[in-house]
């Protein structure tokens, strides 16, 4: 559920700033909004030093075994770190520029061009040139030419000359150096850029510590941001924020105790109130999709987790679809919780769920690893009536309905005891009417008559109770909208047949490898070797291609069509109280 906020405003004197900012993290409940924006060079510097651990943090590499801590002060370690980095960046684009001056030289071979200019200084003018393929150089009087070099793209040759001379080809520029002293200049180069690479892997067992300070950093920066986004009058300086309603007597006790003012008071429609969520423990799972995707309900909005997790489940086994895979992704989360033993759980615990929900589908449907038939044994858990086509659209197209009623219907209890709620049942009805005329359309099923009578009286309940009456003068225009939004909803439930299509397309996929693998029959160990890995990266694509199907098809089925008719916009700010990181005491 989405916790209830109240709107703090804290009082305390100037000069006792950092005392309450120290107590407040403490208690790490207030998730704060600034004053004023926060500035100033205390700011500036501790961001800039963030900054620069952080630069140095992220080019460090991984340690490799038996990596030993290089025992420096981390200060001074991310300095070296930093001006090893500043070295390698110098060496590479002076050794960018050497190897495009090579490139540019090899066609001409080694010459000192200091000898070309004393040549010039006697009267003796040398100059370099180009000329693309298909063209031969052409020596002017008083010109003796010089081919180089032969290539596809031209021909590089000399023009020697008494006076200075344009060709018709691309003259280039003369070298300052020889080819052989650039060679040099470059190995050197390559040296160099050797020895700061190892200077920075010198200092990869360092990485705890780093990260330690950045950590130590980055709550310096939070502190000052804090700091400098109070606002003050004359001696009093105040902060304001949101804290959740069950905290609230924490903070009362923390205000007594440090000799502080405070307000609280509930949050308006304006106030940009943060969202925490405050999870089921069967619900947990689907947080590891809302991390990974970075939505949030806007703390007016619904908060539809639950839901979101029943249909992510039957969305992700209809599209992967098979039980053979299935069975390796429950076997893939075993393997990863156990190399991840204190990673939190609930990420693993969605693989679980929605592992299991592929076996079951798969199973119901007969479908594993893509094969065309089965052992009895696991063809008798198939039920018939799926593996008709249009069967399994009929059930897509009402799997749509119900969550689109769902959403509706919530709508609906949540609008009593205002007449609106007649409005969200007549979206139901439409909803139902859309059903049956997909059912019609896409599958050839005659649509029954009653539902004409349906769709009208639920067309007029939309009309009559969709808004106010006193707010027609301001937002007639969604009257104007109603006959696209009917279209819209007809969409939104053909949409759905998407599960079954997706589906479809990884079971062709997988049993396309199965036959080209297995027509040929037996070839002996080393077409059997070939084909077992054909086999293990076609089926390796197909579940890749799979996971793809859910994030494209199964995630947006809910962040958007469903959400669509629940309102739900997905506008929340997340709820960061101010306190130390990695506090236990957190509520996040």
């Amino acid at each position: 559920m989405i916790v209830p906020m109240q709107k703090v405003a804290l009082l305390c004197l100037a000069s006792d700033r950092e005392a309450t900012l120290d107590a407040l993290r403490e208690w790490g409940v207030m998730h704060l909004e600034p004053v004023q924006a926060p500035e100033g060079k205390d700011l500036d510097a501790a961001r800039a030093r963030l900054a620069r651990v952080n630069r140095a943090l992220d080019a460090l590499p991984a340690a490799s075994s038996g990596a030993v801590a290089s025992g420096e002060p981390v200060e001074q370690a991310v300095e070296n770190i930093l001006s090893a980095l500043d070295r390698q960046r110098e060496c590479s684009e002076e050794l960018e520029a050497l190897r495009q001056e090579r490139a540019r030289l090899l066609p001409f071979g080694n010459f000192d061009p200091q000898a070309l200019a004393e040549l010039a200084a006697k009267g003796v003018h040398i100059r370099l040139y180009f000329l693309g393929a298909g063209r031969r150089p052409e020596a002017p009087d008083g010109v003796a030419i010089r081919i180089l070099n032969k290539a596809k793209a031209g021909t590089y040759f000399a023009a020697v000359s008494r006076e200075p001379v344009s060709l018709d080809a691309q003259e280039l520029k003369m070298p300052e150096l020889p080819l052989s002293e650039v060679e040099r200049r470059i190995g050197d180069l390559e040296a160099r850029l050797a020895e700061t690479h190892q200077s920075v892997q010198r200092f990869s067992a360092d990485g705890a510590s780093i990260r330690r300070y950045a950590d130590e950093l980055l709550e310096a920066v939070h502190f000052l941001e804090a700091r400098e986004g109070m606002g003050a009058e004359s001696a009093i300086a105040y902060l304001r924020g949101f804290c959740p309603s069950d905290k609230v007597e924490w903070l009362r006790r923390a205000a007594a105790e440090n000799g502080w003012g405070l307000q609280v008071q509930e949050p308006s429609d304006e106030d940009g109130v943060p969202t925490l969520i405050r999870y089921p423990a069967w619900v947990k799972p689907i947080k590891a999709v809302f991390d990974f995707i970075g939505v949030l309900p806007g703390y007016k909005e619904i908060e539809s987790s639950a839901v979101f997790l029943l249909f992510l489940g039957i969305f992700f086994g209809m599209i992967v679809g098979d039980a053979g895979y299935g069975l390796v992704f429950i076997a893939l989360t075993y393997w990863a919780r156990r190399k991840m033993p204190k990673a939190p759980a609930y990420p693993f615990q969605l693989m679980y769920v929605m592992s299991v929900c592929t076996v079951v589908w798969g199973t119901i449907t007969g479908t594993w690893l893509g094969a065309s038939r089965l052992p009895p044994l696991l063809d008798g858990f198939a039920i018939t009536w799926l593996k008709d086509t249009n069967n399994v659209m009929l059930l897509c197209f009402m799997i749509g309905s119900i969550q689109l009623s769902v959403a509706h219907l919530w709508n609906a209890v949540r609008s009593l005891p205002s007449l609106g709620a007649l409005a969200q049942l007549g979206w139901i009805g439409t909803t139902w009417t859309m059903f049956f005329m997909a059912r019609m359309m896409v599958i050839g099923h005659a649509f029954p008559s009653f539902m004409l009578n349906v769709f009208w009286v639920s067309v007029a309940l939309i009309v009559l109770f969709m808004m106010p009456v006193k707010q027609i003068k301001h937002e007639w225009f969604s009257f104007v909208m109603l006959p696209l939004n009917l279209v819209s909803n007809f969409v939104d439930v053909v949409s759905y047949v998407r599960l079954y299509a997706v589906g479809v397309a990884g079971f062709a996929v997988a049993n396309a490898f199965n036959e080209m693998v297995l027509a040929g029959g037996w070839r002996g160990i080393g077409y059997s070797l070939l084909a077992a890995l054909i086999l293990f990266a076609g089926h390796a694509l197909n579940i890749l291609l799979c996971a793809m199907g859910v994030l494209v098809h199964g995630v947006r089925l809910n962040t958007l069509e469903f959400a669509a008719h629940l309102g739900t916009q997905w506008s929340g700010v997340p709820y960061r109280p101010f306190a130390r990181l990695n506090s236990e005491n957190v509520d996040q």
